[in-house]
C-alpha cells in the first residue's frame, strides 16, 4: 500500500500519527500479539467482552493496527518476532500445538501425542487438515518445517527449542504419523510442539512473501511490508471457517494513531495502549478497552558477557537499585504488579517462595565499591517501541543516581530497536509475553539460545536445564527449576521490576474476544474467532 493510498484511506494515521507523533508510545515487541475485544461496556469483566454479546454474524472486514518493522516485516512464520508478524503468522499458518490459558500445550495441528516409557520417543498424530492449496498437512510437511527451523545457518526463533530432537533420526511413520526421536528424555516435549515460531508449512516452501500458503484459517490476498496485509476466510480450515470474510492489518508505529484511527471509525482494533490512554476512553462508550492482566513482563537486560555486567556483584546491585512500585506506579501508571527478578510470576513452575527484592541503596553502593565501580557510568537503550519503556528508563535513572551510578538513557529506533538490542550495548528495556517457564528458559538463557539478549553462557545452567528435561517426576523437576531460578534470582542478567496489564481497544460492534488468555496462547490474536456485530 503506498503513502498516497494510506493517506486516502486511513487520514488519521498519518496526520495525527506518523507525523506528529503526539507523545504515543508504539507496540511491536519480541513475543507475539493481544486479541481482538468485544463490544460491552468497556471492561474485560463484561460478559459481552467474552462474545456473550449476541449471535457470531459472518461477513465484513475488520482492519487491525499495529505498530511495525518497516521493510524488515515478513510472512516466513520462522521468522516472525514482532507483534505484526505474529499476528499474521497466526491468521496464515498452524503449529501442532499452541499454549492454553495455564500455558500448558493444547493439540492443534497434532491431535495426540504419546511418549514411550523412556520419554525419549514420542508419537505425535497429526488430524485430517489441508494447506490452502488443498494439499493435505502430512508428517513429510511436519518433518520439513522442524528441519528448516533447525538450520545451522539460520536463526529461526525456535531453534533452540527444538534443540531436543533429533530430526536426523525422527521419522514419518505414515503421512499423519510422526515418530520424533529425542536426544534424551523430555518429560515436557509437548512444549516444544507448541514452541514461540514453531509453524508448520509445505515441504520445500522457501518463499513466502509473495504469496504465503499455510494451513490457517485465512488466506493469502496481499502482503506489502510495514504497510498492509490483507487476507481471505479460509472456509475450509480444520477447526472452522472464521466469521469474518477479510481481515486487513494496517501499519501505525504510534500509539496515538491507533487510537486516532479507532475513535475515527478508520479501524476496528488497535493493538496495544497505553495505561494513560486506557483511563481516558474506558466506560466511555465509545470504544471498547479491554485489559489482560500481568501478561507482559517488563524489565532491563543486563549484558553479562561484557563490563561492567560481567561482574555480579554489579548486577546485584542494580537489582537493588531498582524501586519496583516507583516503576510500576509511574511507567505502567499502576496498570501490573511488581516483579522479583524472575520471569512467569504465577506460572508453573515458578519460584514464588524467594523473597522479594526491595531497594536497598546502601547495600548497592557497598557491592559497588567492592566491585570497583565507584562512580560508574553507562548507558541505557530505551525506546518508545513498547508502552513504559522510556518512562521506566528515566525513573531508573533518577533511583541510580542516589546510588551514586550515572545512566545515559539513550533512545533507539522503533523499527530495529529488538535487533539492534540482542547483541550490543550492556543494558537495555526489555518485555515478553507470556509463556512456558521452561520455554523462557531454552529460548533465551541458554549457551546455544537464539534470542539470549543477557548473553547468560553457563554450561552448568545448561546441564541443569536437561537434567529438568529429562526428570519425569514433576516434583523432583519442579525442583530442578526452582534450584536455576535461584540462580537467576542471584546473579541473572534479567532486572524484572514488573508485570503490566496488556492493553487492547476495539469498536464497540467488535464481540467474540477471549479476555482470559494471555500473551502467546491459543485464544490471544483469534482473529477466526472474532465477527462485527
Amino acid at each position: 500500500m503506498s503513502a498516497a493510498v494510506l493517506d486516502s484511506r486511513f487520514p488519521g494515521l498519518r496526520r495525527r500519527g506518523f507525523l506528529a507523533a503526539a507523545g504515543g508510545v508504539a507496540g511491536l515487541g519480541a513475543l507475539t500479539l493481544a486479541g481482538c475485544a468485544g463490544s460491552g461496556s468497556g471492561s474485560a469483566d463484561d460478559p459481552a467482552a467474552k462474545g456473550g454479546g449476541g449471535k457470531p454474524t459472518r461477513g465484513g472486514r475488520l482492519r487491525a493496527a499495529f505498530a511495525g518493522g518497516g521493510a524488515s516485516e515478513t510472512l516466513d512464520p520462522h521468522s516472525a518476532s514482532l507483534f505484526a508478524d505474529v499476528a499474521r503468522a497466526k491468521a496464515l499458518f498452524d503449529k501442532l500445538a499452541d499454549y492454553g490459558p495455564d500455558l500448558s500445550a493444547q493439540p492443534r495441528l497434532a491431535s495426540a501425542w504419546e511418549p514411550n516409557a523412556g520419554l525419549d520417543r514420542w508419537k505425535v498424530t497429526l488430524r485430517e487438515a489441508a494447506f490452502h492449496d488443498g494439499r493435505p498437512v502430512t508428517a513429510a510437511d511436519v518433518l520439513y518445517s522442524y528441519r528448516r527451523i533447525a538450520d545451522p545457518e539460520k536463526a529461526f526463533r525456535a531453534k533452540a527449542s527444538l534443540e531436543p530432537v533429533d530430526l536426523k533420526a525422527s521419522r514419518a511413520l505414515d503421512d499423519r504419523t510422526v515418530e520424533f526421536v529425542l536426544k534424551r528424555p523430555t518429560a515436557e516435549f509437548p512444549n516444544v510442539l507448541a514452541a514461540f515460531g514453531a509453524y508448520i508449512v509445505p515441504e520445500g516452501e522457501q518463499d513466502f512473501d509473495k504469496k504465503a500458503v499455510g494451513s490457517g484459517p485465512f488466506r493469502f490476498v496481499s502482503f506489502a511490508p510495514g504497510k498492509s496485509a490483507v487476507f481471505r476466510r479460509n472456509d475450509d480450515h480444520w477447526d472452522g471457517a472464521p466469521y469474518l470474510d477479510e481481515l486487513e492489518f494496517v501499519v501505525a508505529n504510534e500509539e496515538s494513531a491507533r487510537v486516532n484511527a479507532l475513535l475515527g471509525g478508520q479501524i476496528e482494533y488497535a493493538h496495544e495502549l497505553n495505561p494513560t490512554t486506557a483511563r481516558a476512553h474506558e466506560g466511555k462508550g465509545q470504544i471498547q478497552i479491554v485489559r489482560l492482566p500481568g501478561s507482559a513482563m517488563q524489565g532491563f537486560v543486563m549484558k553479562t558477557d561484557r563490563p561492567p555486567f560481567d561482574d555480579k556483584r554489579v548486577r546485584e546491585a542494580f537489582f537493588l537499585i531498582a524501586d519496583r512500585k516507583e516503576l510500576v506506579d509511574g511507567a505502567l501508571s499502576g496498570a501490573g504488579e511488581i516483579g522479583n527478578d524472575l520471569f512467569g510470576k504465577g506460572y508453573e513452575y515458578y519460584a514464588a517462595g524467594l523473597p522479594q527484592r526491595e531497594q536497598d541503596l546502601d547495600r548497592a553502593r557497598a557491592l559497588l565499591k567492592q566491585a570497583g565501580a565507584d562512580g560508574l557510568t553507562v548507558t541505557l537503550d530505551t525506546s518508545p517501541v513498547a508502552a513504559g519503556f522510556t518512562e521506566a528508563a528515566t525513573i531508573f535513572r533518577d533511583q541510580a543516581a542516589k546510588a551514586g551510578v550515572t545512566i545515559t538513557v539513550k533512545t533507539g529506533s522503533k523499527d530495529s530497536y529488538w535487533k539492534d538490542i540482542l547483541d550490543n550495548g550492556t543494558l537495555a528495556s526489555y518485555r515478553s509475553g507470556a509463556m512456558p517457564i521452561e520455554a523462557h528458559i531454552s529460548q533465551r538463557l541458554l549457551t546455544d539460545s537464539t534470542t539470549n539478549a543477557t548473553k547468560w553462557h553457563h554450561k552448568d545452567f545448561d546441564a541443569l536445564y536437561q537434567q529438568a528435561q529429562s526428570t519425569r517426576d514433576k516434583k523432583e523437576r519442579a525442583a530442578v527449576y526452582e534450584r536455576m531460578q535461584r540462580r537467576l534470582h542471584a546473579e541473572g542478567g534479567f532486572l524484572i521490576w514488573g508485570f503490566a496489564d496488556w492493553i487492547i481497544g476495539t469498536a464497540r460492534n467488535v464481540q467474540g474476544v477471549e479476555t482470559k488468555a494471555p500473551a502467546n496462547s491459543v485464544d490471544w490474536a483469534r482473529f477466526d474467532k472474532v465477527w462485527l456485530a
